[in-house]
């Protein structure tokens, strides 16, 4: 039996056996021998996956089960627990590790209860509480891949263009709330995380688009925001997941904290910092870390990144004073993120440069300042031309890259949407630019990525059409 079979096995034998606790759970006494073994027989699956897996997370997309991504559409109790769970109210539910008998007992309880009471109003909050250790929720957006929906008359996209002006929104007040109090909300601080790793989840290429597509009117908060979704889109990329993946997302959000310390006009020089104003700088690492390590709800690694994200692998970079032996892997694709994102970042006092040049700078340092591995993964996470990029081809028509081709990241897959004539086509149609048709020769190739404000294009709006 392959591991992938295994793996889905063992998940159709958590969810029959969840709902079996449920059922129990309804039908007799708390205390009932019945009630007794199904919970115990719940736990020890439970136990068993998260040993192997990790966090075990259970969606419901459109009155379907979907545990860990796996669409559980054939196994013994799915329609059942997918019930269950919508008249609850539930659309994302979490299973972190350390969960604990007591706390699946109690939450079996509360879901076999939910019958009785009513079903949850729709798009409220969920009827029954989670745990420290089960987590309750509603899915921020829905993948396509499973007949996804998005919130008030969106589609999958634009939800989660919504969900992310909201957590730049959220990124805004939890600065403040650090600048007046010296300390952010913790729950906000999750919150906001929890829903950026939903969205990177769901749809990671609309969510590292955004990253790129937004405007820097507020870039502080954004670049907050990105270095965060950038964080854990490479996190996940290499298996990363669940209660890390979350960490690994806070971390990447608060790792410039400490610039609240510093002066408003050091801090938005429109010119180059003085050596006295760049000393002032490079502080920040070192009061970020102090502002996060005093908060005891806060995971350690979140002051771990703020300390360490301009330290580099050979020594270099800054507090100059310090010395490590190795960087913490968050803190390295935090940095990764942190440089990327402020290189193409459009400000008053710089230039924007293109993916192309900003991945060739972080791999003029491969190996040195930079891990290897991680730099060529990350390169072929983003492409060359990231989706969402508007493009100008060698024809001089114009399109927008809907998903990057791993093997050859200068050919991604494009929607042409502009002809050669300028025209805006009534028709846009899609091209690989990696496949060679011999009935009429090469495909063309990129020039030059083009700013979408200059040339009329909703860039997220194609990708959104695109993924209809």
């Amino acid at each position: 039996m392959s591991d992938d079979t295994r793996r889905v096995r063992g998940l159709e034998e958590l969810l029959k056996r969840l709902t079996a606790a449920v059922k129990a759970t309804q039908l007799y006494s708390a205390d009932h021998p019945i009630v007794t073994r199904a919970v115990d027989q719940l736990a020890e699956t439970l136990d068993r996956l998260q040993i192997e897996h990790g966090d075990i997370v259970v969606g419901l997309v459109d009155r379907q089960i979907v545990i860990d991504g796996i669409p559980m559409l054939n196994a013994t109790g799915s329609a059942e627990a997918a019930e269950r769970l919508a008249a609850a109210g539930v659309e994302r539910l979490a299973f972190d590790r350390g969960t604990t008998r007591d706390e699946l007992a109690a939450f079996t309880r509360a879901l076999s209860q939910v019958a009785a009471r009513g079903a949850a109003e729709p798009g409220g909050q969920p009827a029954i509480a989670g745990t420290e250790h089960i987590r309750v929720g509603q899915l921020l957006v829905q993948s396509r891949e499973f007949g996804g929906r998005g919130g008030g008359g969106q589609g999958p996209v634009g939800a989660i263009r919504q969900a992310y002006y909201d957590a730049v929104g959220q990124a805004e007040t939890l600065w403040s709330q650090v600048a007046s109090e010296g300390a952010a909300d913790p729950a906000t601080a999750m919150r906001l995380v929890e829903g950026l790793a939903s969205g990177i989840s769901d749809n990671r290429r609309a969510m590292m688009a955004l990253t790129a597509l937004c405007r820097y009117d507020n870039y502080t908060f954004t670049h907050m925001v990105n270095v965060s979704v950038l964080t854990m889109a490479q996190a996940r990329s290499v298996g990363v997941d669940g209660t890390l993946l979350r960490h690994f997302g806070l971390a990447g959000l608060m790792h410039d904290i400490g610039k609240i310390r510093v002066p408003h006009e050091v801090l938005t020089k429109a010119d180059k910092l003085t050596d006295a104003e760049f000393a002032i700088m490079k502080r920040h690492p070192v009061d970020g870390a102090e502002i996060l390590r005093r908060q005891l709800e806060l995971p350690p690694l979140a002051a771990v990144v703020a300390f360490e994200h301009h330290l580099r692998i050979d020594g270099t970079g800054y507090p100059a004073t310090v010395s490590r032996g190795s960087l913490n892997l968050a803190t390295q694709m935090c940095g990764i993120a942190d440089v990327y994102d402020a290189m193409r970042s459009q400000r008053n006092y710089q230039q924007a440069f293109p993916t192309e040049r900003i991945l060739a700078v972080l791999q003029q340092n491969d190996g040195s300042r930079f891990d290897q591995h991680l730099v060529r993964r990350f390169s072929q996470l983003l492409g060359i031309y990231p989706p969402g990029n508007v493009v100008r081809l060698d024809t001089g028509a114009l399109a927008v890259v809907l998903r990057t081709h791993a093997p050859d990241p200068a050919r991604p897959a494009v929607r042409v949407v502009v002809g050669p004539d300028g025209r805006r086509l009534d028709k846009p149609f899609d091209l690989a630019l990696w496949m060679d048709d011999s009935t009429i020769g090469p495909p063309p190739r990129i020039v030059t990525p083009v700013d979408p404000g200059t040339v009329g294009i909703d860039a997220l709006r194609i990708l959104e059409e695109a993924a209809a």
